[in-house]
């Protein structure tokens, strides 16, 4: 349309609007006060996930001084209040005049975006982190924060409130010249984190494990102060990654007894490898840039997957244990494999969605030489666990030929066709995936309510029943043979194996809905463990969810509420005494909820009460899975034994 076309009155508004627009609705804002209005922009999002992220920023600084061979020891505490205390043994913040803020470089790390020893390629050669901008940006971010240094045989001290100085820097004491290091306290500001302002202690006790094995020799303790008994764990790995893939094979049976280890630098580049093969069907790649899990992949992931299949194919074919003809797929040779990548890099580069996918060209070639070179040298001096890698490899190859024809009965299946497979999902008319939600509802019955009370346009359910298929235990063929599994995949619209593709999902929620009772969280159990190790990039998007059905109705009158707990029963019906007497109905499971009291309670968007499955804790959960899942005995008694007490009995 042209302007000629426009209406007087309109143009009458677009004028003026045009004249209001000046130099004055330009804001320019000043120190922190950037980051307190776009949070996310600096810690990813201001979720608990965000939360969090102050604490690794702090913990990254310490983390610096030790890659650059100044500190030896970071400790972590969670406050009584909330508040966190990073102490560190390096050389100390620096406290002279820094020329171009003519303000203490404390106070300039601390108060000026962009400001540290990262930039300008002085302080440190490598930098831990994905953002570089720690210290400052937790401060804006906190309600107050105060910093001690310890250098130059003095205490300094400063403090902020909101990013703003309260205290300038100033000298506590003397010290011992030889004493060094620097300890941040911050309180996390509840306007900006307005979702919660309370640490998990899981969570952390995760990541600093995991920043020990990544940091060989470093060693990091963590102590919850928020306990009535207040345990100081220590983390400390000489062995660093080779130390983190025994620990997440603890539960399973390997090939090899120690894990191969490779290390050395090249171009500026460290790189660290540590792999060992078991006898489990599935693999475990773990990949770390600078210490950020890289849960997309990248060049060092592509460089080290490229050498490990033409190391074990060309092995393979100089000993003739491979035919001419035959040759081992990239998914051929990590079947049974658990491996930790992690390098060093001085100019890291992240792309993806997420910025956890490393694009530097040079750390595939590194990463590609060093390997091969190193993983050659061991299969010629280690014959007997060569021919078992290579041997291991021809197993999953036959499995994967196996298993070609139900791939292809799969991917032939198209959205109609869906209906007449075992399972039955009904699908939602909607084809936007954003707003299409899967149900994956346990039986018959439930599954028939969820149909009737389901709103049509986003939701989709497949029923399921039964207990589906241990995939731990069993290899691809035997898998995409079951029946529920493959429906499940096609619904998903996803693929699997070297196909899987997250963008194709046609739900972008994939919510698991059972009963709350033993059998019901077996099933749930089940269904995470197919999830986790054959369709994980849906988890790491963040698209699986578990349902939390109400355990009771109670009713009186025209009053009906739903209860989750045998606790929350006792406090509601305490406040219930007056006529009539309450109704109480026990949900023993789903198929006992008609199809309005199901969407009211668990499928309704409004009110349900869904939980979040994320795959961040990819170390703990690979464990658990092998634990509980896996073939040894003893390790899942001991668990039951430990946890047995925290079971709630339905007798």
């Amino acid at each position: 349309m042209s302007e000629q076309d426009l209406p007087e009155i309109k143009k009458e508004s677009l004028a003026q609007r045009a004249k209001e627009y000046d130099a004055s609705q330009i804001q320019v804002l000043s120190g922190l006060e950037a980051v307190r209005k776009r949070p996310g922009m600096y810690i990813g999002s201001t979720s608990a996930q965000g939360l969090h992220h102050l604490v690794w920023e702090i913990i990254d600084n310490g983390i610096d001084e030790a890659l650059a061979g100044f500190a030896t020891e970071i400790n972590i505490e969670v406050e009584p209040d909330n508040s966190v205390t990073v102490t560190d043994d390096g050389r100390g913040i620096p406290v002279d005049i820094q020329a171009k803020t003519g303000r203490p470089a404390l106070e300039t790390v601390f108060n000026v975006l962009h400001a540290g020893g990262k930039f300008g390629g002085g302080g440190y050669k490598v930098s831990g982190g994905l953002h570089g901008v720690g210290a400052s940006v937790v401060n804006a971010l906190s309600t107050s924060l105060d910093v001690e240094v310890h250098r130059n045989g003095h205490r300094y001290y400063m403090d902020f409130e909101r990013g703003k100085v309260k205290t300038p820097m100033k000298i506590l004491g003397d010290i011992d010249p030889q004493e060094h290091g620097t300890k941040v306290h911050f309180l996390p500001d509840p306007d900006i984190f307005t979702e919660t302002t309370v640490y998990d202690d899981h969570t952390l006790e995760t990541r600093i494990r995991e920043l020990a094995f990544l940091n060989k020799g470093l060693k990091l303790t963590f102590t919850d102060k928020r306990k009535e008994t207040a345990e100081k764990l220590e983390f400390h790995y000489v062995g660093g990654i080779k130390s983190y893939v025994e620990y997440l094979n603890e539960n399973k049976d390997v090939i090899f007894p120690e894990p191969i280890y490779v290390e050395g630098m090249q171009n500026g580049i460290t790189v660290e490898v540590a792999i060992q093969y078991t006898d489990d069907y599935h693999s475990n790649l773990m990949t770390f840039a600078n210490n950020i899990h890289t849960y997309e992949g990248g060049t060092h992931e592509a460089g080290f997957k490229a050498a490990l299949t033409r190391v074990i194919n060309d092995y393979g074919h100089r000993n003739n244990i491979l035919k001419e003809s035959e040759k081992l797929s990239g998914d051929d040779v990590r079947e049974g494999m658990t491996a930790v990548v992690s390098i060093k890099h001085p100019d890291p580069q992240f792309e993806g969605q997420t910025k956890t996918k490393l694009g530097n060209s040079d750390a595939r070639t590194v990463t590609d030489r060093m390997f091969s070179e190193h993983f050659n040298k061991f299969l010629l001096e280690n014959p007997n666990e060569a021919r078992q890698i290579v041997e291991k490899g021809m197993l999953a190859s036959r499995a994967r030929v196996a298993a070609k024809r139900a791939r292809e009965v799969t991917r032939k299946k198209s959205g109609l066709e869906i209906s007449n497979l075992p399972g039955k999902l009904a699908d939602n008319s909607s084809k936007d995936p954003e707003i299409s939600e899967l149900f994956i509802v346990e039986g018959d019955s439930a599954g028939g309510s969820a149909k009737e009370g389901r709103s049509r346009l986003t939701q989709a359910i497949l029923p399921i029943r039964g207990k589906i298929l241990n995939v731990e235990k069993a290899s691809m063929d035997r898998i995409l043979a079951n029946d529920e599994i493959r429906t499940l995949f096609t619904a998903m619209g996803t693929g699997f194996g070297e196909d899987f593709d997250v963008q194709k999902a046609r739900y972008h929620k994939l919510i698991i809905m059972t009963d709350a009772d033993v059998d019901g969280a077996h099933i749930r159990t089940l269904l995470l463990t197919l999830i986790y190790r054959y369709m994980r990039p849906i988890l790491d998007a963040g698209y699986v969810y578990i349902a939390k059905p109400p355990l009771y109705q109670v009713r009186q009158g025209k009053m009906v509420r739903y209860i989750d707990s045998d606790e929350e029963l006792k406090d509601v019906m305490v406040t219930l005494q007056p006529s009539p007497k309450p109704v109480i109905q026990r949900y023993k499971g789903l198929g006992e909820m008609d199809a309005e009291q199901l969407w009211d309670t668990t499928m309704n968007p409004e009110n349900r009460r869904l939980d979040r499955v994320s795959g961040d804790a990819a170390a703990d959960a690979d464990r658990v899975f092998s634990m509980l899942m896996g073939d040894k005995v003893a390790p899942r008694r001991e668990f039951i034994e430990e946890n047995a007490r925290y079971a709630e009995l339905d007798l």
